[in-house]
């Protein structure tokens, strides 16, 4: 953390790091390290919330306004540090910037468990939402640990919020499996350019929630076989195949992967062994990393969480001949949907747009890609940063 709150702080406080004496913050670390992530894209600002009464700690991090306010998630975990906030800042930034929406990348963190009662939980959100009332160039939805409840309540304390209930005007994206649906059809574009059939092939999720469980619904419609899915309490595997219908139901009910009654039953990290065609990572990031990366065996990866890999990882993929997509490719599809709503668009408009912009830049960069023999990932961030630029030159900002 960049400062630390004494234990007799008397009220909630949004910390920023030019604060008067007043303030009785003791910065913890050298000032250098404070702008540790600062480049030509930003962050324009990183947040600290404290709040005694409801214990709420949390974390805003805004990267980059020059398409427009940043639309980003409220993450809700009790282990999240300002890297990793930043980190889903900067990919948003991306991710907006690449799918050319009139918005910047931000990104905030609840430190909480996201499975507390309700009503504490509801305090806790309303409480953050409170905070960051004034910081209008943030657009909260959802992400790991909130979901469209959780963007009523914040919408009720700050007139803004997307990813809202159908009752409130909003376009469900957990309901309608915005960014799943968006992995199905970056699946579709990507196969084609590792010469496989997505019909008849085996796909393998890490992940079984909100993103992992619709686009196992998408894939499968589409002639594909899930082999595979983990949760936080094991590994499901069956190499006959697992009835996604089933699966979801039992999800659905309270109730884990491992509780499907057909097919072997590992520790959650086994998941990572199983060979495949299709790798879906969606859950926390940096799940793949260079100390077990080699485990991986499969064709194709698509990022349904994101960043599930490091860099280095990526890398080592690409040089074993598995094509990584990026994630602020593959996984655009619920910012996408979340934006058709702010826009006022409707359900109607928002997966035919879900598919047309994640098609065309699926396309685009593993194109380039291939013909220039740089990593998808990087020419997937020369595309953003072009985008960017562009906005930034009709915007009228230097």
């Amino acid at each position: 953390m960049m400062s630390t709150i004494s234990e007799n702080y008397p009220q909630s406080k949004q910390l920023v790091t030019e604060l008067p004496d007043s303030f009785n913050i003791e910065i913890t670390e050298p000032q250098e390290s404070i702008f540790q992530f600062a480049d030509d894209l930003g962050p324009s600002k990183i947040i600290h919330i404290y709040e005694p009464i409801t214990q709420l700690k949390a974390i805003v991090v805004v990267d980059n306004t020059v398409c427009g306010p940043a639309i980003g998630g409220v993450r809700m975990a009790v282990d999240v540090t300002t890297t990793e906030v930043f980190r889903l800042a900067r990919a948003m930034t991306l991710k907006n910037a690449v799918a050319e929406l009139p918005h910047g990348g931000g990104k905030s963190a609840i430190l909480a468990d996201p499975k507390l009662p309700l009503p504490i939980k509801e305090r806790l959100i309303r409480t953050f939402a409170r905070a960051i009332k004034d910081i209008t160039e943030y657009i909260p939805g959802p992400d790991m640990g909130t979901n469209e409840q959780c963007m009523a309540w914040i919408k009720q304390e700050t007139g803004r919020a997307v990813g809202l209930p159908r009752t409130m005007g909003g376009i469900p994206l957990d309901e309608i499996g915005a960014t799943g649906f968006g992995i199905s059809v970056c699946a579709e574009v990507a196969s084609k350019f590792c010469n496989l059939d997505l019909h008849g092939a085996r796909i393998v999720i890490q992940g079984f929630g909100s993103v992992g469980k619709h686009a196992a619904r998408f894939l499968t419609a589409e002639g594909a076989i899930l082999i595979a899915a983990a949760d936080s309490q094991g590994t499901l595997f069956n190499p006959q195949g697992i009835n996604v219908h089933e699966l979801i139901a039992m999800k659905e009910s309270g109730k884990s992967v491992i509780d499907y009654p057909h097919g072997e039953k590992f520790h959650r990290d086994a998941v990572i062994d199983i060979e495949c065609d299709i790798w879906i990572p969606a859950a926390r990031p940096d799940i793949i990393h260079t100390d077990n990366v080699n485990r991986l065996h499969t064709r194709l990866i698509i990022s349904g969480a994101n960043i599930p890999l490091t860099e280095d990882a990526e890398r080592k993929c690409h040089e074993r001949q598995m094509l990584v997509v990026p994630d602020f490719i593959a996984n655009a599809g619920g910012v996408i949907c979340a934006a058709v709503e702010y826009g006022g668009g409707t359900q109607a408009d928002a997966l035919p747009t879900v598919a047309e912009k994640i098609r065309h830049n699926t396309a685009l960069v593993l194109e380039t890609a291939a013909a220039t023999g740089i990593l998808p990932r990087q020419a997937a961030v020369e595309l953003a940063q072009h985008r960017a630029n562009v906005a930034r030159k009709f915007s009228g900002q230097s």
